[in-house]
């Protein structure tokens, strides 16, 4: 059940392991997303009730594993190292709408459980990730949009070198509500100019 089939990815940190997963993690996909609902409300957008069964679970991550099949997302998920069954999901992180051609850019989302955040572990995550996205994915942008108030994510992206590239107002509506982000951007260190 926790074998990678060929195509997936699994990645290492000094304390994470980030990973490709299937259906078969639905439940603890939910048990994540239900443990932290009230944490992740005010940083996404609105969602049904629906959306905290494990039907819509399964659906999710069958439509994960479908767009990594056409090179439009890579979600890895987080895991702590010494979990080796892979039991308990505490995080993600998604390289999303990913554009080729002369473009060679995505959008970076991530969120932590909340009863580990302010540990550095997505800090760690995301640079181990985006090495990743730079190296194997051949990305030459990540775009990352932030609410100004979201102080600890910004502070993330700084650490790994994002440039603020200014405000975008009224640019995602979360919790139900338009909100400015400032958008960060990181280009690869690794093509020349």
């Amino acid at each position: 059940m926790n074998e990678l089939s060929d195509g997936d990815i699994m990645l290492y940190t000094d304390r994470l392991v980030l990973r490709t997963i299937d259906q078969t993690f639905a439940a603890r996909c939910l048990d994540y997303i239900d443990r932290n609902r009230e944490f992740f409300e005010a940083w996404n957008p609105a969602v049904d009730e629906t959306f905290y069964t494990l039907a819509a679970q399964e659906e999710r991550l069958r439509l994960a594993s479908e767009l990594r099949s056409q090179d439009r997302v890579v979600r890895l998920w987080l895991f702590k190292r010494e979990d080796r069954a892979f039991e308990r999901v505490i995080g993600d992180l998604a390289f999303s709408n990913i554009v080729r051609g002369a473009f060679q850019s995505c959008h970076l989302g991530y969120k932590i459980d909340g009863a580990e955040s302010s540990r550095g572990l997505m800090t760690e995550a995301l640079a181990r990730a985006i090495g990743f996205a730079f190296e194997e994915l051949r990305l030459h942008r990540i775009e990352a949009n932030i609410m100004p108030r979201n102080a600890r994510s910004i502070r993330v992206v700084e650490k790994l070198g994002f440039v603020n590239e200014g405000l975008s107002r009224k640019y995602l509506k979360i919790a139900g509500v338009w909100e400015d982000h400032l958008h960060f951007v990181l280009l690869n260190p690794d093509e020349e100019a």
